[in-house]
């Protein structure tokens, strides 16, 4: 019983549990924004527009103005917490961005509460975004996983942090449209669900800051990056890695990652939307069910990991990967029926596996003292990008609303295979890894 609770205690002082909580609180969170907003937007007329589109206009409106402000304000917070992060404060990417987490879920419940106008939520935006949002936040899980892993296993320490993150979202997504229908004469619908999502992020501030155990990095650390040891035996051989750093295949990975991102943030970044309108029109039950069914891709692409890394290289996994999202989100752009909608969700079964494949490969190429701040600029990249995508897609989708709704999608596959060049690039001018044995001396 006592080796039980140590063996208990060691695993609530991992990063693990901070992430499941998270993820738990925030896919209710989401379902219960979603909704929220279309309730919201119900009764908006724009001119020359039908009731159906001018709902569609002012829900991809809301949410192209709340996903910029949260991409453009982490900038400079995130990068503070980063050079914290690697001064030592390893926690301080982790707990401030969960202090932003929790005020923005009480700011919807009081939206909801005291029937405040929807623009309250630019402002818990605001606030999420001074705290480093989820920019710092991932940048931290991130680099306390990468720390613990060694380069060899790194990819797989990556999506495994991945699974337990899509894994929670799964749940949270399916339990989400039934909390939200729950409905007492003093709780209208949608109050228990966001309670509950307020909770869960409480919970999780308080064992970040309270349980959460950070591993210490030494001072010889960084060599562990370039010489990686099989064994503790002295005869056993090693392999070294180039010290020098490739800044051309750096800026072909970050050039990817952006591209390959910006594909998939804008398509669900209107995916959202389209499943609100006609011909699907999905209820909150079926909006947690969709969401669901996008967080189960990260089981999915955990378990294609788990079998393609036996046989082929990283390089080779991302192109899988962006292969699977290119022709999944392309099928998305017929989708008449909800069926339709789970078949083409269905072909993006390892779509998730780039991006985390594109950080271990960009760790590598790091010292461990580094580690935190190239993840963080690749995470800061990224969110420049999305004031240019988020933006595009969505006045794009609202100008193709009457002959092509699903157009979005369609350009979403197209810049999904151009990311995948810069990353064959990198498939070609990567070197091989040449092992040594050590010599000892008599």
């Amino acid at each position: 019983m006592q080796n039980l609770c140590q063996s208990a205690f060691t695993v609530l002082r991992q990063i693990e549990p901070t992430l499941v909580l998270e993820q738990l609180g925030s896919t209710l969170f989401d379902t219960a924004l979603q909704m929220v907003v279309k309730d919201r937007c119900a009764n908006a007329t724009y001119p020359d527009l039908s009731t159906d589109d001018s709902q569609q206009k002012a829900m991809t409106d809301f949410f192209m103005v709340y996903n910029l402000i949260i991409r453009l304000v982490p900038i400079i917070p995130a990068i503070l917490l980063a050079k914290l992060s690697d001064r030592g404060r390893r926690k301080a990417p982790i707990v401030v961005p969960l202090v932003g987490y929790l005020l923005s879920r009480v700011s919807l419940l009081l939206v909801v509460r005291l029937h405040l106008p929807l623009q309250v939520m630019f402002g818990a935006a605001v606030l999420f975004g001074l705290s480093g949002g989820f920019c710092a936040y991932w940048s931290g899980v991130m680099t306390l996983a990468s720390l613990g892993s060694t380069v060899t296993d790194r990819s797989m320490v990556l999506m495994r942090v991945e699974l337990l993150y899509g894994a929670a979202g799964l749940l949270g997504s399916l339990v989400s449209g039934h909390l939200f229908q729950l409905y007492t004469p003093s709780l209208g619908h949608g109050n228990i669900l966001l309670i509950v999502s307020t909770v869960l992020n409480l919970l999780c501030l308080l064992h970040s800051i309270f349980l959460l155990q950070v591993k210490q990095v030494s001072s010889k650390e960084p060599e562990e990056d370039f010489i990686c040891h099989k064994s503790d035996n002295a005869h056993t051989p090693v392999v070294k890695f180039p010290v020098g750093i490739n800044m051309a295949n750096v800026v072909l990975l970050f050039v990817a990652a952006i591209f390959y991102n910006s594909a998939v943030g804008g398509a669900m970044e209107i995916l959202g939307s389209f499943v609100m309108k006609e011909p699907l029109s999905w209820s909150a039950t079926q909006v947690g069910y969709g969401n669901a069914a996008g967080n189960a891709i990260f089981l999915t692409s955990f378990l294609g990991v788990l079998v393609f890394r036996r046989c082929v290289s990283d390089v080779t996994l991302i192109l899988i990967g962006m292969l699977s999202f290119a022709s999944g989100i392309y099928f998305m752009s017929f989708v008449t029926a909800t069926y339709m909608f789970y078949l083409a969700r269905s072909l993006n079964l390892f779509g998730l596996i780039p991006m985390p494949t594109i950080r271990s490969l960009l760790s590598q190429q790091v010292q461990a003292s580094s580690c935190g701040t190239i993840l963080t600029s690749l995470q800061l990249a990224l969110k420049f990008a999305g004031l240019a995508y988020i933006p595009a897609f969505t006045k794009i989708y609202q100008r193709t609303l009457d002959w092509f709704p699903g157009f979005v999608f369609t350009l979403s596959s197209i810049i999904t295979v151009l990311a995948m060049i810069p990353i064959s690039i990198v498939g070609c001018r990567s070197p091989r890894r040449h092992r040594y044995e050590s010599i000892q001396g008599d």
